[in-house]
């Protein structure tokens, strides 16, 4: 692969980031917090409270969701060969990439919740280049989200 280390020399892909499934100790809980604090839409909410989809997600953006998996079911999980090793998998974090002044609404709505953060970081290095801003929190199951903006 050659050297893509600037958003100019990107190739453009038509690949994108589908779900990240993060495992968690009640879903429809992580779902409330999603929605509430962090403002992202439920989906598939009252057919896993009904009984009716093995688990709950919500909407990143049109291409992306995160799918909110049971702890309890990882003993099911027969996809791949030690899949049921994965729950607790440490992934150190997910990132969220939003305008500025959805930035700033999520961090107010953050404080709203009761929900600790860290500082603001600058310059951080993603996906698009150095963020101006970015920070951390953590959901109610320890799974650790940065949220950032570019320019």
């Amino acid at each position: 692969m050659g050297d893509a280390t600037s958003l100019g020399g990107m190739k453009d892909n038509t690949m994108r980031l589908d779900h990240v499934v993060l495992w968690v100790t009640d879903p429809a809980a992580a779902a409330d917090f999603y929605e509430k604090a962090v403002g992202l839409e439920p989906l598939r909410l009252a057919e896993y409270v009904n009984g009716k989809a093995a688990f709950p997600s919500v909407r990143v953006n049109e291409h992306t969701i995160i799918d909110l998996s049971p702890r309890a079911s990882a003993e099911r999980m027969k996809v791949l060969p030690g899949s049921a090793d994965s729950a607790g998998h440490p992934v150190n974090h997910i990132c969220l990439s939003l305008p500025s002044d959805t930035f700033d609404a999520l961090r107010a709505r953050l404080t709203e919740h009761g929900v600790p953060m860290s500082e603001i970081g600058h310059d951080s290095y993603g996906a698009r280049g150095k963020a101006p801003r970015s920070f951390y929190f953590k959901d109610p199951d320890g799974n650790v989200i940065e949220a950032r903006h570019y320019a």
